[in-house]
């Protein structure tokens, strides 16, 4: 068996819908298929958390654009047929659910609320798929996928999902199961999620307890580039990568892939694809286990809309293991991402993705013991394999707010 997944942009419209179903269809193994919420319903259901959380009526007014937008899909799939039982009823519970009274955890909240993309996403393909004569079942991964109670960056259970994804995901009674990332459950069935973009992450999860022969990513590039095409100029393609290899990327921010994804499919020894569903035809980037030394360009990553938070004691004690372990460890504490780190004799230096209301909880907190210099909207730039005359080109009439370098790669923190 396989496992597919398709993120947001794959199923953004009805005839993107279509699309991946053909993709699915012409495959004849057995696949579990992990399909993310449509277009950019995340980032607006983000919105609703929002304003259902403070209370405002806007919450209606938003959850009205959510509607409307899967309607126009919905239409565009099953005419005049309509609305589909299973979505309708979904739709249902998240008008009861912004009825009610919000808990106090804003995090619950979100993880609460959120899932409803991937929920509507994933029926509506589904039925589909059914009606259009592609038998498949629906599976809420809730059901299946376990974790802690650490709401908007939960943790797996891996030994209790283990036992429930092979037995919920038996290919007794279908070829084809559609579900959804990014979200599993706590013991009293309360819904979590594994962090923004988390939908590969569930796919790994998938192939590894499953024992795929493949896990495959579908995106809207011919596989993994060198740099992000939209944003860089004479990207060039690149053919295969060693798990390490992808773990860098991903953990320096490049978004084609999850970085918690590699782990569960290096230990099981399963290849990963990044493949274009636009042209499916095409073998994509394999990512896999090499032995061997290959030769890689320069890859580019950038990671835009990062703050550099400069934290200095007041009374000009030096920065200390002690410092360090009390500022991660808030950070850690408040979800907050810390992309790179450096310290000098009375300075500590955090790179962060941090909102505006991120950064006034954390000045609040932090400045009763330091003064705190701030700067928002730097682009980190990670460089693998870079070269000077790379480094050179790089940094040509930008600001550089913060650098470092090791053997392999080169991270500078600059304003464009």
């Amino acid at each position: 068996m396989k496992v597919f997944k398709f993120g947001g942009a794959s199923v953004k419209s009805a005839g993107a819908v279509r699309n991946v179903c053909g993709i699915i269809q012409r495959e004849p193994e057995q696949l579990a298929v992990v399909i993310s919420a449509m277009g950019n319903s995340t980032n607006l259901l983000e919105t609703l958390v929002r304003a259902y959380y403070d209370q405002s009526e806007r919450k209606w007014e938003i959850a009205k654009q959510f509607r409307d937008y899967h309607m126009e899909v919905i239409e565009g799939l099953f005419g005049e047929k309509g609305m589909p039982q299973g979505v309708y009823e979904l739709f249902t519970e998240l008008e009861h659910k912004l009825k009610t009274r919000p808990a106090y955890d804003y995090n619950f909240e979100y993880d609460q609320i959120i899932c409803y993309g991937e929920l509507i996403s994933t029926r509506i393909v589904s039925d589909y798929m059914n009606a259009a004569g592609q038998p498949n079942k629906w599976m809420d991964v809730r059901s299946s996928l376990k974790t802690n109670d650490t709401y908007r960056d939960a943790k797996v259970d891996w030994e209790w999902t283990d036992e429930l994804v092979k037995e919920d995901f038996n290919f007794s009674d279908t070829q084809v199961y559609i579900t959804q990332g990014f979200m599993g459950s706590t013991s009293t069935n309360m819904t979590t999620t594994l962090g923004r973009e988390g939908s590969d992450f569930t796919a790994a999860i998938l192939g590894s307890v499953l024992e795929a022969e493949s896990v495959s990513i579908w995106k809207d590039v011919p596989g993994i580039m060198s740099a992000d095409p939209k944003k860089m100029k004479d990207s060039v393609f690149i053919s295969e990568l060693s798990y390490k290899e992808a773990v860098e990327m991903t953990h320096s921010g490049a978004k084609v892939i999850h970085p918690k994804t590699m782990q569960p499919l290096h230990n099981k020894g399963i290849p990963l694809l990044v493949r274009s569903f636009v042209s499916p035809d095409d073998p994509g980037t394999v990512i896999h286990k090499i032995d061997h030394r290959i030769e890689l360009p320069p890859i580019f990553i950038l990671k835009e809309n990062q703050v550099l938070i400069t934290l200095s004691a007041k009374d000009f004690s030096i920065i200390s293991i002690n410092d360090i372990d009390r500022v991660v460890n808030f950070l850690i504490g408040k979800l907050i991402k810390v992309t790179l780190m450096q310290q000098s004799a009375i300075d500590l230096n955090i790179v962060a993705d941090a909102t505006d209301e991120d950064l006034e909880e954390v000045f609040g907190e932090l400045s009763e013991h330091y003064k705190i210099r701030y700067n928002t909207g730097l682009t980190l730039v990670t460089i693998r394999h870079y070269t000077e005359d790379v480094l050179d080109w790089m940094v040509k009439e930008k600001d550089i707010y913060l650098e470092q370098h090791s053997r392999l790669t080169a991270r500078m923190l600059i304003k464009e």
